[in-house]
């Protein structure tokens, strides 16, 4: 073992992640357990859940969160998880339960603030103390209206520490008014969870792939890696936007949003949280975005759309221009991410070699070889001892 971790790490702040990590199935386990299980993950807003009983429900890196309002209005999280055979709960990814959360399995029935109301057939439990066996808290901080949850406890610190330095300028978004203004969406792309975020961490690319984009505000896009893991993506309108149909149409509706500041109104913003958050303000929407690994080949993304309390019908049409535009660059990320994670497989490429303006890339890899150190290898360690050499190397 000692001879494997004598491989040569990888100090070349331009050169990107080496390509085994990004096809090796020990890794990607590893990521499960020691990144996402303990870093923040969005769960939803507190709009979402506006009465007692409503719930959202999600999973991530085998995981599976339950958050909902208890009786008094008070916003908890869970493990969604039986106490009995580890069932779900609920089942579904929103809804209400009113009074109560019975297991579909076999009946267990909880109280909304977690406490076991009562087993079926308690009396074939024998001498069973129910106060042990309510469900499993799971770690919860509201910031700004979302909902972030946490598995078990991690690296970071509170979420409004590690936003702490520009709360300043994210406070005139009032995010914790937002209102729902489109379904939960979620979707599984056929690549490694890295590959997505590699391609949605820099601008460099948008005036060749997103045209939509590249005439909106191609001209002033900066990508600001931040302390604790947040980033910060500006992207101020051109000068002369309007080429294109969707961004004309859209720049000739979009109205001053009277509640920013004339620093805000004209530009779309990212704020990413490491290492898979992010959240993306328009002057007539806030929106948060994620995706986790099901597996090494395949990532779920998920995701939901807000809107200001105060939409007025130019607002809310304007709005919808700015989604046609963002579900355009979608689809033109998705073909990029692909052809990434492919290259990563190819006997022929030697990996990345990133620029200045691939800044973001640099931090999140910085970051991943921070969180996990085997990642700096430039070989596999062997499958069998990814997880060993993780170890050794974080001592």
């Amino acid at each position: 073992m000692n001879a494997l971790l004598s491989t040569p790490l990888n100090t070349d702040q331009r050169t990107g992640l080496p390509a085994w990590t990004y096809h090796s199935p020990a890794l990607t386990e590893l990521e499960k357990k020691e990144l996402f299980a303990t870093h923040w993950q969005i769960a939803g807003h507190v709009a979402d859940i506006p009465a007692p009983g409503d719930f959202i429900a999600f999973d991530f890196a085998d995981e599976r969160a339950l958050v909902l309002r208890d009786g008094e209005g008070e916003i908890r999280a869970f493990h969604n998880l039986c106490r009995h055979r580890g069932a779900r709960v609920v089942a579904d990814s929103a809804g209400k339960c009113p009074g109560a959360l019975v297991c579909p399995f076999h009946g267990w029935v909880y109280n909304l603030d977690g406490s076991l109301r009562g087993p079926a057939r308690p009396s074939s439990f024998g001498d069973m103390d129910r106060k042990s066996f309510g469900l499993i808290p799971m770690e919860l901080e509201i910031w700004h209206g979302f909902l972030f949850v946490r598995a078990r406890p991690g690296p970071q610190p509170s979420v409004a520490d590690m936003f702490a330095l520009i709360e300043g300028e994210l406070a005139p978004f009032r995010m914790e008014t937002l209102l729902p203004a489109e379904g939960y969406y979620d979707g599984t792309l056929p690549v490694n969870w890295k590959s997505v975020r590699d391609v949605d961490n820099e601008g460099y690319h948008v005036a060749m792939a997103h045209p939509a984009l590249q005439d909106l505000y191609g001209e002033g896009y900066r990508d600001e890696p931040l302390p604790h893991g947040v980033s910060r993506t500006i992207a101020p309108y051109n000068r002369h936007a309007g080429r294109r149909w969707s961004v004309r149409s859209y720049r000739a509706l979009a109205q001053p949003a009277q509640h920013l500041p004339d620093w805000a109104r004209e530009r779309w913003a990212y704020y990413g949280l490491f290492p898979n958050n992010v959240i993306g303000v328009t002057p007539e929407s806030v929106q948060f975005f994620q995706e986790f690994p099901l597996d090494t080949r395949n990532t779920k993304q998920r995701g939901r759309v807000y809107r200001f309390p105060e939409e007025s019908r130019r607002q809310r049409a304007a709005r919808y221009l700015a989604l046609r535009i963002d579900r355009e660059t979608y689809q033109e990320d998705i073909r990029l991410s692909v052809w990434s994670d492919e290259a990563m497989r190819s006997s022929a490429f030697p990996g990345f070699h990133l620029s200045d303006h691939e800044i973001g890339v640099r931090a999140h890899h910085d970051g991943l070889r921070q969180a996990l150190p085997v990642v700096q290898l430039d070989e596999n360690p062997g499958e069998g001892h990814v997880a060993e050499a993780n170890a050794r190397l974080s001592r």
